[in-house]
């Protein structure tokens, strides 16, 4: 059993950075892949970025490659999502999730999901 708890969104302008914290309760949290998936009023839950619970393999959407980086510490079962050059376009709730194949979570068949944190970006 894993839970998820993110923090770390918030309001920030256009340009602007923010680090997403993803901690994790459970002793198997560093076998599990991780990923980050958002969602904004009205449109469907995305998939942002995924990692596989090594570290080695990161994968991301073409919308936030080069601007957004995914990472993890195993040892604080904590995964992060460093997010720059943030735009209007990303606001939204994201949420993070976890499951043992990292192709389960590219696709966001995951087993654990947590509640979600507001980031909001502003013009």
């Amino acid at each position: 059993q894993v839970q998820l708890e993110e923090s770390g969104g918030g309001l920030v302008q256009a340009g602007g950075s923010l680090r997403l914290s993803c901690a994790a309760s459970g002793r198997t949290f560093s076998s599990y892949a991780m990923g980050w998936f958002r969602q904004a009023p009205g449109k469907e839950r995305e998939f942002v970025a995924a990692i596989r619970w090594s570290g080695a393999t990161t994968i991301y959407a073409d919308s936030v490659k080069g601007r957004f980086t995914i990472s993890r510490d195993n040892a604080k079962n904590t995964g992060y999502l460093q997010m720059n050059s943030l735009k209007p376009e990303d606001t939204a709730v994201y949420f993070c999730a976890a499951d043992p194949r990292l192709s389960a979570v590219r696709v966001g068949d995951c087993d654990y999901w947590g509640q979600g944190t507001q980031v909001t970006v502003s013009s």
